[in-house]
C-alpha cells in the first residue's frame, strides 16, 4: 500500500512479505517508519527484482487475485444475500434477521447519502455518478433510479461486470447504467466527469490508498461529493507507531482470504484527503451499526442454500467463509472499524 502519510510512513504491500502458509510474516506493523522501509527494499533486491518491478508484480498479483475471488464468489453472495454486496446498517444493538438483511443493505446506501448531505432536490441532485468497485451493480442501479441519473460502474471482475449488465437490462436501466472492467487506481474516465463519486466497500482492496483517493478526486467534478465506505483498522494512539503484534496477526489472516493489502485507519484517509485539498471532510465510525452483519452472514452460510452454494463455488469462496469469524473477532476487539469518509472537491457545482 502506498504511503498515506507521505513524509512519515510507508506501508508495505502484503504480497511482498512471506505467505502465512510458509510461516508468519515478518512481524512488521501495518504502518512502518520510513527508516524501516529499507527492509522491504532489501527483500526486493534479494529477490533479484528492481523495486519498481517487484511492486508492479505485487500489484498485478493483487488485481488478479481480487478479480478471481469475485468471479468465483459473487454468484454465491447473490444467491443468498442479493444484489448489494456490502454490509447492512442496523440500529446499534439490533439483531439481524433473515428477513431484514436486504433492507439493512439499502439502509446502508441511504445512511451514506444522508451523512454526505447528497441533496434530494431535483434541481441539485447528482446527474452523473461513478460506482468504484461496483460489484454486480446493486448501488449503481439504486442510485440511478433514486436520482434519475446516469451511473457508470467499474470492477476488476469480468463475471461481476457481465452480471451487472444483465441485471440492468432486466430492470430496464441499460440506457442509464453501464459497467466495465477497470482498475480503480487507473480509471478510464476524463477529469471532472462525475458529480457523485461513490465507493462502497472497495477501498480496503486498494494497495495505494493515496492513489485511490487521488483518482476519486480526479474524476469528480468541481463541487461534487465523494463518498468512501470502507474497512479500516483502529486509529493509532498518539503514543503508538503501529498496531500491536496480535492485531497485525489477526488482520494478516483476514488479508490472505479476502485479497487485501495492508489496512489503514480512517485518520489516514482524512490526512490523505486534506493533503489533496479536498473540503468538508467528515468521518464516522459505524462499527456498532454493522455489528449484526457478520453473524447473520455466518448463519446464512449454515443454511442448506448457503452450504450448497459454497460447495459449488470453489476454494477461494470457501476459504473466505472460513475466516468470517475473524471479522467478528476483529470488531469485538476494536481493531477493525467500519468507517465512512466523505468530502467535497473544491469548486462550484454546475446544475
Amino acid at each position: 500500500m502506498g504511503s498515506l502519510l507521505p513524509h512519515t510512513w510507508e506501508a508495505v504491500p502484503f504480497q511482498q512479505l512471506p505467505r502465512l502458509g510458509r510461516g508468519r510474516r515478518s512481524g512488521l506493523p501495518w504502518h512502518v517508519p520510513a527508516g524501516a522501509a529499507g527492509l522491504a527494499a532489501q527483500r526486493r533486491r534479494a529477490s533479484g527484482r528492481p523495486p519498481a518491478v517487484a511492486m508492479a508484480t505485487a500489484a498485478d498479483g493483487l488485481r488478479k487475485g481480487i478479480a478471481e475471488f469475485y468471479d468465483e464468489s459473487s454468484g454465491v453472495w447473490e444467491d443468498v444475500w442479493g444484489e448489494h454486496m456490502h454490509h447492512g446498517f442496523y440500529e446499534a444493538g439490533a439483531e439481524a434477521s433473515a428477513a431484514g438483511h436486504r433492507a439493512a443493505q439499502v439502509r446502508m446506501v441511504e445512511s451514506s447519502l444522508h451523512f454526505a448531505g447528497v441533496p434530494d432536490d431535483p434541481a441539485k441532485r447528482p446527474k452523473s455518478i461513478v460506482d468504484v468497485g461496483c460489484g454486480i451493480g446493486g448501488s449503481s442501479r439504486y442510485l440511478a433510479r433514486k436520482y434519475g441519473a446516469k451511473c457508470q460502474g467499474i470492477t476488476l471482475s469480468p463475471v461481476q461486470a457481465e452480471r451487472a449488465r444483465a441485471l440492468a437490462a432486466a430492470e430496464g436501466l441499460a440506457e442509464r447504467v453501464s459497467f466495465q472492467v477497470a482498475d480503480a487506481l487507473e480509471q478510464p474516465f476524463p477529469d471532472g466527469q462525475f458529480d457523485l463519486v461513490w465507493s462502497m466497500e472497495s477501498g480496503e482492496h486498494m494497495p495505494d490508498k493515496r492513489k485511490f483517493v487521488s483518482e476519486l478526486a480526479r474524476v469528480a467534478a468541481p463541487g461534487s461529493t465523494i463518498i468512501i465506505v470502507t474497512w479500516c483498522h483502529r486509529d493509532l494512539l498518539p503514543s503508538e507507531k503501529s498496531l500491536r503484534p496480535d492485531e497485525v496477526n489477526l488482520l494478516e489472516r483476514i488479508c490472505d482470504a479476502y485479497y487485501l493489502p495492508a489496512w489503514c485507519s480512517a485518520a489516514d484517509y482524512v490526512k490523505t484527503a486534506e493533503s489533496l485539498s479536498l473540503q468538508d471532510i467528515k468521518t464516522a465510525d459505524w462499527s456498532a451499526n454493522v455489528a449484526p452483519f457478520w453473524p447473520a452472514v455466518i448463519r446464512s452460510a449454515l443454511t442448506w442454500q448457503g452450504f450448497t452454494s459454497l460447495l459449488r463455488s470453489g476454494w477461494k469462496t470457501i476459504r473466505g467463509a472460513l475466516v468470517m469469524p475473524l471479522m467478528i473477532e476483529g470488531y469485538n476487539k476494536g481493531v477493525i472499524k467500519f468507517a465512512i469518509i466523505t468530502c467535497r472537491k473544491p469548486g462550484r457545482v454546475e446544475n
